[in-house]
């Protein structure tokens, strides 16, 4: 609680204790030449899981910083790129996806108590820096115009539906139905099993690109989509699709949302950072 994960440019990640202003620990990619993280690091049950751009993942002490593991996705010969990542950890197992410099895609499963392999599979797609989403003991995974839906033990594909548009934001649950959107204009509500979809949410016009601005809680969906002159940060029911409210920025996009004790906290590319109230989504600051 008295520390922060900081990542360096360097490739570095480090903790730092903000109580005596001391680097408790450091962990480095095993290659001399990996210059950056280029991800996301996981933490769960007192490990850190922290990928590299080379594909390297080295799973960590939070409190010592002792390496419990390092693992390497792909064989030695592969060039893989980890990029835009956030290790999904779940009942044993680390889900990720990578790329391939071949020009290949694959979601590889991770077992957490050594790093070994558990499963991976080749997307049709070489494209994809979006995670993953953990439902329901499967993995949901977006590639393109497509969404895959894996058995998250064995890694069986139980599902795939194909879409007009390439599907470009993180997959979230309420705890019934998964959400994703395209990378243009509209949001999908679709059953778990089948992936039917339930209903279908379009922005407003001129806005697109979603990504990772989403988030469920209580039965309602939060996002906030970019735009040519305004961008919105949206409320939604997840149970029929109806707007609760949409708060707007003129002349300035969106770049990042979360929440936090009922407010969503969030900054934007000219640097605003703004509080709302999850309720109604008056601006707090």
């Amino acid at each position: 609680e008295a520390s922060i994960l900081i990542y360096d440019y360097d490739g570095a990640l480090f903790s730092y204790d903000l109580e005596s202003e001391q680097i408790g620990w450091t962990v480095k990619a095993t290659s001399p030449f990996t210059e950056m993280c280029a991800n996301k690091v996981t933490i769960s049950n007192g490990a850190v899981y922290i990928p590299f751009i080379n594909g390297e993942i080295v799973a960590v002490d939070n409190q010592s910083g002792d390496v419990f593991w390092k693992s390497r996705l792909g064989n030695i010969t592969d060039q893989i790129v980890l990029k835009d990542q956030v290790p999904v950890v779940n009942n044993g197992k680390l889900y990720i996806t990578a790329q391939n410099q071949n020009g290949s895609s694959n979601i590889y499963a991770l077992d957490t108590k050594d790093g070994s392999l558990a499963w991976t599979y080749k997307l049709d797609t070489p494209t994809n820096d979006i995670p993953v989403l953990f439902f329901n003991n499967k993995v949901f995974v977006p590639s393109a115009s497509n969404l895959y839906v894996f058995d998250a033990n064995t890694g069986k594909v139980l599902n795939q539906k194909s879409f007009d548009q390439s599907m470009h934001s993180k997959p979230v649950t309420d705890g019934e139905n998964v959400f994703i959107a395209n990378e243009k204009d509209v949001l999908f509500a679709l059953t778990p099993d089948k992936l039917d979809v339930l209903w279908q949410f379009k922005l407003d016009e001129n806005q697109y690109n979603i990504k990772e601005r989403i988030f469920s809680k209580d039965k309602k969906l939060y996002f906030a989509a970019q735009g040519t002159t305004v961008s919105s940060v949206y409320a939604v029911d997840s149970k029929t699709g109806t707007q609760i409210w949409k708060r707007d920025f003129k002349d300035d996009n969106v770049e990042y949302i979360t929440e936090d004790s009922d407010n969503i906290w969030g900054y934007t590319k000219k640097g605003r950072l703004f509080q709302l109230d999850i309720n109604n989504g008056e601006i707090a600051f």
